[in-house]
């Protein structure tokens, strides 16, 4: 008969896993470290472990495993989950620091778990090289690869109105996706991936993503107007999602604020200079993310233009 496991050996492993986590988000999820920062020790090891589990799905599907086995292993992180919500218990964690890490997580705060799946299920989309005929397809995508992200921060950070906050929450996933998926053009075309709705391709007669043409992008003039038309869809999924900071508390608020005020000055970037940000991965200098990250813990949020700047 295997002996007990004692209190203080399992906290031991508890802290290290925490540890192990913050070190992926810090090092990983660069823009959304600044925010988690700004939480208080529980709720940033807590959202630190939702991040790092988030990345080995993103990672799954971004690798370089062969099509078949990256949906056999997501279909096992999809196994892995659900076997989580149903028993976080640290017996059914196991001895994998990413999953005990999570498992205490969501026995500390009402995190749903359940939010991985449609995570997976963007990711599953991307193996099997899905496209969008649609803004409302296009959406549905974003919702699972991002809106899932928000409600699982949403069960970390905790709100004044549980039901009022989850859809806004999703919103501001939604408008980070978009803003994400602006910036990568170049790279997920080189990677044999087109976001961009084929409605607003056809629209905007863009002829470099139909056939594939990376090198000729920032010529384009287009597809310059089709970042910026693509640019205030997202500026309206931030004006909604910016209405969740309320419904937090002051550190909550602040760490939320800070993510999405980084993503959203990247988005004011790429819609001043469209060829740009077509010619090379855009980002913003570390003064300007921290600076961001101050504004946010001082309760000064970034305004959401009426149009892209």
């Amino acid at each position: 008969m295997t002996a007990p496991v004692a209190p203080q050996a399992r906290a031991a492993d508890v802290g290290a896993a925490y540890r192990y986590c913050e070190q992926v988000t810090r090092t990983q999820a660069r823009n959304f470290s600044y925010g988690i920062r700004l939480l208080p020790p529980g709720k940033r090891q807590a959202l630190s472990a939702v991040y790092a589990y988030a990345r080995r799905i993103d990672d799954i599907g971004d690798g370089t495993l062969p099509a078949a086995e990256k949906l056999a292993a997501l279909a096992a992180a999809r196994e892995t989950v659900v076997a989580l919500a149903a028993d976080p218990s640290p017996a059914a964690a196991g001895d994998d620091q990413v999953i005990v890490a999570l498992a205490d997580a969501a026995r500390r705060h009402p995190i749903p778990l359940g939010a991985f799946a449609e995570l997976i299920e963007g990711c599953e989309a991307d193996v099997r090289g899905t496209t969008y005929a649609t803004h409302q397809h296009l959406e549905h995508y974003c919702r699972c690869v991002a809106g899932s992200i928000g409600r699982l921060s949403l069960g970390v950070f905790g709100s004044r109105d549980p039901r009022a906050a989850e859809p806004l929450a999703d919103a501001l996933g939604i408008a980070l996706q978009l803003t994400n998926i602006l910036r990568d053009i170049r790279e997920d075309l080189g990677n044999g991936r087109v976001y961009l709705p084929a409605e607003d391709i056809d629209r905007f007669g863009v002829t470099t993503l139909r056939p594939q043409r990376a090198d000729a992008l920032a010529g384009d003039s287009a597809l310059a107007d089709l970042v910026r038309f693509e640019a205030r869809r997202a500026l309206a999924w931030y004006a909604t999602g910016m209405r969740l900071l309320p419904l937090l508390d002051r550190r909550s608020a602040a760490s939320a604020g800070a993510m999405a005020g980084i993503y959203l000055r990247l988005l004011r970037q790429i819609a001043a200079a469209p060829q740009a940000a077509l010619a090379q991965r855009q980002s913003l200098p570390v003064t300007a993310k921290l600076m961001v990250a101050m504004r946010a813990l001082a309760g000064i949020g970034e305004r959401v233009p009426e149009e892209p700047a």
